[in-house]
Parts: C-alpha cells; structure tokens; sequence
C-alpha cells in the first residue's frame, strides 16, 4: 500500500530521488581506499651535500694524532724516540694535495741530497730520427726509432718506464700512443718537458733521479730518510722534496720549466693540504712548517 501511494505522489518520489525503493542497487565490491599522495624527497644541491658530508666527518671517531700538528724538527725528535730499536728503519713523507676533478695526477722527477735508498735504473725509449738519433742513443737512451717503434709499444714488445719525443714526430705518434701510454701517465707532452728538441741533454738530466708520483686522490708518498740520520739531514731532505712538488703542483714558479715550455698554458695550482711525516712503528705526524 505505501508503496502504490509513493509511485502515485509525485512529491513523494522526489524526496527518494526518484526511483523505486525496490530497485535501489546497493554496491557490493570492496571498499576503493583513499588515495595517498606520495611525496617526493627533494635534491639537495652540491653545497648541501658537502655540508652533510662535512658533518658526518665531525662525527667520524678521529685519531689522536688527526689535529696534533709538530715542526718538522719536533716530529722529527718524536719518531726518532719512538723508533730507537730500529735505526735503519725508514721516515716516509706523505703529502696531501686537494686534486681537483679531472686534473693530471702530479708527478716528477727529484734526488735527495742524501739518499735513504739505492736508485731504480729507468729503461728510456726515445723517439726520434737522425742525428737526435744519435745524440740519444749516446746519451744512454735503451731504444731509440722513430713511428716504427709504435707498434711495438702497442703491443707490448718494446717495453720502457720513460718515453721521450721529439717535436717532429710528437704527431705521428700520438693517434695510436696517446690512448696506451696516456692512461699509464707516461705518454710524451711538453708540459712535462718530455716533448723536447734536445734530447740527449734531458737523458743527462736524468742520471741519479728517481720519480715521484702521485695516486689518483692526489696523495704522494716517498721515502724520505732514514731514522739514523742527523735531524740536520732530514730536515734537509724533507725541505728539497716540498719544493720539487711544490713546483710540480703550481705552487712556486718553476722558471727553468716556464722557459722549456714557452708554448704549453700555464700550470693550474694544485693546493697542498696536509704534509705528514711517519716510520713503520711510528704514528703519522702532521707537519705545521710547510
């Protein structure tokens, strides 16, 4: 009855929205969830990165030594007492350079007033033609050729710890050399002097150095001394290796070097960061006078 009297009252049906209270459909699927919003970690920026980095670093545990600075003369004094055992035990240098991204590793040639240890003989393989030929053959040079050599460099044959060029073949050389020897850091450029006219006079130079380089965070380590020399001789060595890398770096003017390569551009500085000094059993010693 109520029913029939709802269909007849127009009035009625509005108020039910319409339609019949029989046919009213219920959903019967599960209940649709809210949808979350995902929000989105923002990038920080370079400058705010090296501030979580430098932040972690503080909290990093730290060593003793990390900001216990000495002259090199007191440094020195204290591995020497910490050694005593030990007298032919050896100092070692280790010297920080902040290395920017994508510059060359720094590396040299040096020979300490007083030598801790017996030199390595380098196997120099020259290229050059003629009488430059000659001249570096005289000189001490172990092969000598010109592009022919190139080959054998490539594949393994002619094997060499130096390799030096003269201008004239500096372009022949380069298309199947520069990717071998470039990676190994000992491809020939005149930046480092190893691009030169005169060839037997840089040969000469050679005789009673050793090489010095760096890995590629730009740390350089070297035998320095040994534990029974004179402080005097230490200082001394110490002194004469931070200036060849202070050269080597752009940190001091290198006007023999400026003057061999007229052409090259400017070296970039290479900052030094830290100079430690240590022993075997001896703890790393920050060296304040650099």
């Amino acid at each position: 009855m109520l029913l029939n009297l709802l269909s007849q009252c127009r009035s009625c049906q509005s108020l039910v929205g319409g339609s019949s209270l029989s046919t009213r459909l219920f959903h019967s699927g599960q209940p649709v969830l809210a949808r979350q919003t995902v929000r989105k970690v923002p990038e920080l920026s370079k400058k705010q990165l090296a501030a979580k980095a430098r932040k972690r670093a503080l909290k990093a545990k730290k060593s003793v030594y990390d900001s216990e600075k000495m002259t090199l003369a007191d440094a020195v004094a204290v591995l020497r007492a910490v050694e005593v055992t030990s007298p032919n035990a050896t100092y070692e240098l280790v010297i920080k350079t902040a290395m920017s991204k994508g510059s060359a590793i720094p590396k040299g040639r040096y020979a300490l007033p007083r030598e801790p240890k017996s030199r390595s003989k380098d196997r120099i393989l020259v290229f050059a033609e003629g009488r430059q030929a000659e001249e570096a053959k005289k000189a001490g040079a172990d092969i000598v050729g010109g592009p022919e050599l190139v080959d054998g460099v490539v594949s393994g044959r002619h094997q060499a710890t130096l390799f030096l060029c003269t201008p004239a073949l500096i372009r022949n050389i380069t298309p199947k050399l520069g990717r071998v020897l470039g990676l190994r850091g000992l491809m020939p450029s005149e930046r480092r002097g190893t691009v030169t006219e005169d060839i037997a006079a840089y040969i000469r130079r050679l005789k009673g150095t050793s090489e010095w380089k760096g890995d590629k965070a730009g740390t350089i380590r070297a035998p320095i001394a040994k534990l029974h020399y004179p402080v005097e001789d230490v200082v001394k060595n110490v002194r004469y290796f931070l200036n060849v890398v202070k050269k080597a770096t752009g940190n001091i003017r290198d006007p023999q070097a400026e003057k061999e390569s007229k052409n090259a551009a400017p070296k970039p500085v290479n900052a030094i960061a830290k100079v430690m000094l240590s022993s075997p059993r001896g703890p790393g010693i920050q060296v304040s006078d650099f």
